[in-house]
């Protein structure tokens, strides 16, 4: 709580009602719904669908893999945004961008990617995870791995650390 107190602090309080406002009504609540079943954010409709892992397990491949979900996204004519869910050396979750194709403005790569991770291990921690994205996530996405417990976000094709996620940056 006192990490939470902290993060608030730094912060405009308006700006940090503003975030709670937007995250308790649309990112967090669709969130949930992702993870109780829901088609929306999903990758696949099966629960045993196995993610191809790359032969050479390391932050360019699991970059890599984030822009061919970027491009998944642009060829069915969705926003061109993709990303990843590591644990362990492991491609735990993915996802491209769902806004279009869902009508859903919280299906964010990131949000996604961390509904199927989720999904895939029957699990909303994802503590200790590393998320790969095509582009710096949003605040939203941010927020959402916050509470997810991912460790550290990497971003774009040179993989530039964005750092731990915060509730508020």
């Amino acid at each position: 709580m006192d990490k939470i107190r902290k993060s608030e602090q730094d912060c405009p309080s308006v700006l940090v009602l503003a975030r709670r406002g937007f995250l308790g009504a649309s990112g967090l609540g669709a969130l949930t719904i992702g993870l109780s079943g829901s088609a929306v954010g999903q990758t696949s409709t099966r629960a045993d669908d196995a993610i191809l892992q790359p032969s050479n397990p390391n932050d360019a491949t699991f970059m890599e893999r984030a822009f061919e979900m970027r491009q998944y996204a642009i060829d069915h004519g969705d926003q061109g945004y993709g990303a990843v869910v590591v644990r362990d050396n492991v491609i735990i979750g993915q996802s491209w961008s769902r806004v279009i194709l869902d009508q859903d403005p919280t299906g964010h790569a990131e949000m996604a990617a961390i509904r199927d991770a989720a999904r895939r291990l029957n699990d909303r921690n994802l503590n200790q995870a590393v998320m790969y994205s095509s582009s710096r996530p949003c605040p939203m996405c941010e927020a959402a791995a916050f509470w997810a417990g991912v460790r550290h976000m990497f971003y774009g094709r040179k993989i530039r650390s964005a750092g731990s996620p915060k509730l508020c940056s």
